[in-house]
């Protein structure tokens, strides 16, 4: 189980290393919160999402929606996007392909030695993970 801030949490079920690079999945549990991540995107990688409980806000790209239990909707790749949920919510998360996507949350939010809070500069943590994740200027 991966913690993130302010009770966010992410469970890794299947890696790239258990399905030969093709899929990461994942569960994420959010504990609600007004705030969304930032605009980023993924160069190279599709995100497949399924509430599964709750319901998720979802920016992508320029268009706001939230989406409820039972509903599935995916980001194309150099999509830019923010989601997040405003009161408890979980959902099933897929990343295709996974590349590095698994080590990325570990690090992240991660508190050790090869973490991002740890990284000699946030700037050089996200050139090393360049083809899984990109800020945008939105």
């Amino acid at each position: 189980m991966i913690k993130g801030p302010g009770g966010f949490e992410l469970q890794l079920v299947r890696t790239g290393a258990e399905t030969d690079g093709e899929l990461l999945e994942m569960e994420a549990t959010y504990p609600g919160s007004d705030t969304l991540p930032p605009e980023h995107l993924h160069p190279q990688q599709t995100e497949r999402f399924e509430v599964l409980e709750g319901n998720i806000r979802a920016i992508i790209d320029g268009s706001e929606r939230r989406y409820e239990a039972g509903e599935v909707f995916e980001v194309p790749p150099g999509t830019p996007h923010q989601l997040g949920a405003e009161e408890p919510a979980r959902m099933r998360w897929e990343t295709r392909p996974a590349l590095r996507t698994a080590e990325f949350f570990e690090r992240l939010f991660d508190d050790g030695p090869d973490s991002a809070s740890a990284a000699e500069s946030i700037p050089e943590f996200l050139a090393e993970f360049g083809d899984e994740f990109r800020l945008t200027a939105g």
